[in-house]
Parts: C-alpha cells; sequence; structure tokens
C-alpha cells in the first residue's frame, strides 16, 4: 500500500519505511520465522460531538496519522500480542468467559472482541502479533480504541474473508470495551477509527449509523495537547455523564435523549428543575445543542465555509465548558484543561480550541490556521511541554491490511 494514501500528505515516507521494518526484524528475532501480515490501525480526534454517541447522538470525528502498527502471522487457537514496554498478552479463543482480574486491561479487549464475534456466529484461530505504537501519550486520541478495532480487523482478514464493515467491526470493540474492559463508552471513538478520513456520523440506529465521509479542511491543522491529568480514576465522572443524560430521558419514557422531542424538553424545563440536578438538565440541554452544531458544521465543511466550521468548534467547546462541565474534575483547583482551552482562545486569530474527548483532565484540540501553526504550538510547548504538544494530519483510510508478506 502507498504510504501516502495510508497518511497523508506530508508523511515522512523514510521513517514510516523504518519504522515498518524495525517491527518486522523484532517479530522475526523472537518467533524465528518472518510476520505474514502487517496492519494499521490509528488514534482518532474528536472534532465535534462531546458526549453525545452514548445516547444516540451526531457527531464529527477523524482518523488521524498516529497508530499502532502490527506484525502478525497466524496461530492455532491462542492470541498472542508482543508490544514494546508491555509483558505479553495470551487469549485462547475457546476461552471468552470475561475475568474480573482482567477488567481494564489489554487482555480484557482482547479476549471482549474474541467474544463479540463468537457470538455472532463466527469460527476463527488464533495469531501472533508484535505492535509498535506511536499514537501520542496522554493526548486522548483513544489508544484503547485503535487496539480494539486492531484485533477486530486481524481476525477479520485472516480468517473471516473481510465480511465484517467498518461499523460491524466498531460496534463488537465498543462490547469489548463496554462489557470486558469496563468503560461506558460511546462509539465514537471505534467508529472513527474504523471508517478513517473526516467523518460526520448519525448514531441515531448505533448499529447501523449514516456515515458522511467529509472533504478535508484546507489550510488549517489540528493540534493536540496534553495538559495533564491521570484519565486513570475519571471513569465515574463519564459515566456519570451518561447516566444523567439517560435519567433525563427517561422521564420521559424514553431509554436515550436522541428519542426525546426537543421542544417537549424545553416545556417541561419547569418539572425537569424540580426532579433533577441542574447540572441533569443542562448536560441534556448540551446534548440538544450539540446535535445542532454537528450539522451546521458539516455543512459548512461541505461548503468550503471554514468561518461557520470553527465558530461551531468554538461553540462546542464553550457548551462542554458551561453545560457539560467536563472540562475540570471537581474540586481540582488546578484546572489544567480550562486553563489550556482559554491561553489557547488568547493566543489565536484564526482558529478553534475546545476539550478533546472525555475531558475532566488530558487534553484540548485546536484548529488552527497553517500560518499559526508552529507559533502557537511553541507557545503550547513553553507552557505544557515539548513532549505534549503534537500536530496531527487528518488520515484518509481506517483501520487496514497495509502488507501481505
Amino acid at each position: 500500500m502507498d504510504l501516502v494514501s495510508l497518511y497523508g500528505k506530508g508523511c515522512d515516507e523514510v521513517a514510516l519505511k523504518k519504522r515498518y521494518a524495525d517491527l518486522a526484524a523484532r517479530f522475526e528475532k523472537r518467533e524465528g520465522a518472518p510476520c505474514e501480515r502487517v496492519y494499521s490501525s490509528s488514534g482518532r480526534a474528536e472534532i465535534l460531538g462531546n458526549h453525545t454517541d452514548h445516547n444516540h447522538g451526531k457527531v464529527m470525528v477523524a482518523a488521524i496519522s498516529c497508530d499502532i502498527l502490527a506484525c502478525v502471522k497466524m496461530a492455532k487457537d491462542k492470541i498472542t500480542v508482543v508490544s514494546e514496554g508491555f509483558p505479553p498478552i495470551e487469549v485462547n479463543v475457546c476461552d471468552t468467559e470475561p475475568r474480573e482480574r482482567e477488567k481494564g486491561t489489554s487482555a480484557a479487549l482482547v479476549r471482549g472482541v474474541v467474544k463479540a464475534l463468537k457470538d455472532r456466529g463466527f469460527e476463527f484461530g488464533g495469531f501472533t502479533a508484535h505492535m509498535t505504537s506511536n499514537i501520542y501519550r496522554g493526548a486522548g486520541v483513544s489508544s484503547s480504541a485503535a487496539f480494539e478495532v486492531l484485533i477486530a480487523e486481524i481476525i477479520n482478514d485472516l480468517y473471516l474473508g473481510g465480511k465484517l464493515s467498518p461499523v460491524e467491526k466498531a460496534v463488537v470493540s465498543q462490547y469489548a470495551e463496554n462489557v470486558y474492559f469496563g468503560k461506558p463508552c460511546g462509539l465514537l471513538d471505534q467508529s472513527g477509527i474504523a471508517i478513517g478520513s473526516l467523518s460526520a456520523l448519525d448514531f441515531f440506529t448505533p448499529e447501523n449509523p449514516v456515515i458522511e465521509k467529509l472533504p478535508p479542511i484546507e489550510g488549517y491543522s489540528l493540534v493536540i495537547t496534553n495538559t495533564g491529568g491521570d484519565h486513570a480514576s475519571l471513569t465515574p465522572h463519564y459515566a456519570a455523564i451518561r447516566a444523567e443524560m439517560n435519567e433525563v430521558a427517561g422521564y420521559f419514557g424514553k431509554g436515550v435523549l436522541r428519542d426525546v422531542d426537543y421542544a417537549e424538553f424545553i416545556s417541561a424545563l419547569p418539572s425537569l428543575k424540580e426532579r433533577f440536578t441542574g447540572r441533569a438538565v443542562m448536560r441534556a440541554l448540551h446534548f440538544f445543542k450539540e446535535n445542532e452544531r454537528v450539522e451546521r458544521a458539516a455543512n459548512a465543511v461541505k461548503r468550503g465555509n471554514t468561518g461557520d466550521f470553527l465558530s461551531c468548534v468554538n461553540e462546542s467547546g464553550l457548551s462542554s465548558l458551561n453545560l457539560l462541565q467536563n472540562c475540570a474534575v471537581p474540586g481540582d483547583e488546578m484546572q489544567p484543561v480550562i486553563l489550556g482551552i482559554e491561553l489557547s482562545r488568547n493566543f489565536l486569530k484564526d482558529g478553534a480550541v475546545r476539550v478533546h474527548g472525555g475531558g475532566f483532565a488530558g487534553s484540548i484540540l485546536a484548529v488552527v490556521s497553517d500560518a499559526e501553526t508552529e507559533s502557537y504550538m511553541e507557545f503550547m510547548k513553553k507552557l505544557f511541554g515539548k513532549e505534549n504538544v503534537f500536530r496531527a494530519a487528518v488520515r484518509p483510510l481506517g483501520t487496514t491490511l497495509v502488507e501481505t508478506l
């Protein structure tokens, strides 16, 4: 596969070829034989749709140019994953029962993907994979989803004849993360990684989302900054957003907010205020307004109206701060995400900025004009460290087989 078609214009083909060759050499040295196939699974950038996917909302997401690479050969009945800097993982494809002690681990993700595919009636064997990742650490670009979708695609390619669509790979990966890993995520991360490019997704029917691939936004770059903070203890905060949205939906006899009529929601505000916390009501309001913003932003991109698109991104950031309230952990006086956003707003003359991903700690996303990108990155590096600021290109392709050897 042509590396430019996978990673986009401007990629460093020399460095990429060396990365591939080094991984293949490590595989052959440890396994005593060359690998058979090479796969790639990218990180993702959430452009719009903050915490709406789990309530069947609308999102805008992009696959980006960092990825997990895997050199792979088939095995009989065991999946073995050897990743740089981590102990090997071994999962028997005949043993799919969830294990409490595995929750929160990569082994749980592998076992969960296997279980989801078995439940769909597929039979398959194992494989040995050596992996290396340059997905930005702490940047909230969803390395776990990249790993899940990668496992699904390896099985899909080796054993299933490529029968799984990108959406099906995303759905089985989400199942693994929800049920086996223990994180109640929606489908945004997995879908963006499996589909590739810049896309607008409508999760009205989650297992069959409406997908619209969008043209690239010329003249602008994505800059992701890890502002600091640990995601390890944040799952309860993420879960509370979903739970509160679902509770408000339940007032109307619905399971998710997407099934609630907005006009009915507005009419019921006096009663909602008495029954629910103000935060829950504001989070529900964020959901409705964010869906509208995704539509506006997608139309702006299709028209080539970059100004309207940037306005939508900025509005999304303010909504996450004021309504969704996922830009700082309650009681955190440091508030690095909010600090990074406000300093970015002060710096940028032609761009937009918002919290990136789940929030509460970690990263922010800026869409920055090419003219300002270098100076903005230098500014953010001085504030948060050069190792925490990343420039990302939109990647045209989703998780895929790169090469058959």
